[in-house]
């Protein structure tokens, strides 16, 4: 699945693209972002799940999901799992 990671500007309170990545077999996306680059902040990880439902053969209701997270510090290992139906998903923060 493709999805893209964002990084909250505070000043000019903008989306601004870090990177972008496709899931593995997995459903992970490992080595998507640097340490160097992963710094303390807002960000905002876009999945588009539409796009994968399509490429399934499948419609599905969300077009895309948007998740919001507060990094406070990047040095901790973090895993944004996203449990996904063609009508539903749910996420948390992993481990």
């Amino acid at each position: 699945m493709a999805l893209s990671l964002h990084r909250l500007d505070s000043l000019l309170v903008i989306w601004n693209l870090v990177t972008v990545g496709t899931t593995d077999e997995d459903g992970r996306c490992p080595g998507l972002i640097t340490t160097k680059a992963f710094t303390p902040g807002m960000y905002k990880m876009r999945f588009e799940t539409g796009q994968y439902w399509e490429s399934l053969g499948h419609n599905s209701f969300y077009p895309y999901v948007e998740i919001v997270f507060t990094i406070t510090n990047p040095n901790e290992r973090f895993h944004l799992p996203l449990l996904l139906s063609r009508f539903s998903y749910s996420t948390y923060r992993g481990s």
